[in-house]
């Protein structure tokens, strides 16, 4: 259950939600904004 649970929050939720700090959109996508 652990393991689950931090698998979620880790690679699924993390990388999908919005953060205020980059101006709300997804963290793989303000990566690949950097990146270009």
């Amino acid at each position: 259950m652990k393991q689950a649970t931090f698998g979620y929050i880790e690679v699924d939720y993390n990388r999908n939600r919005r953060h205020r700090a980059n101006g709300y959109i997804s963290p793989e996508a303000f990566e690949a904004q950097k990146v270009a």
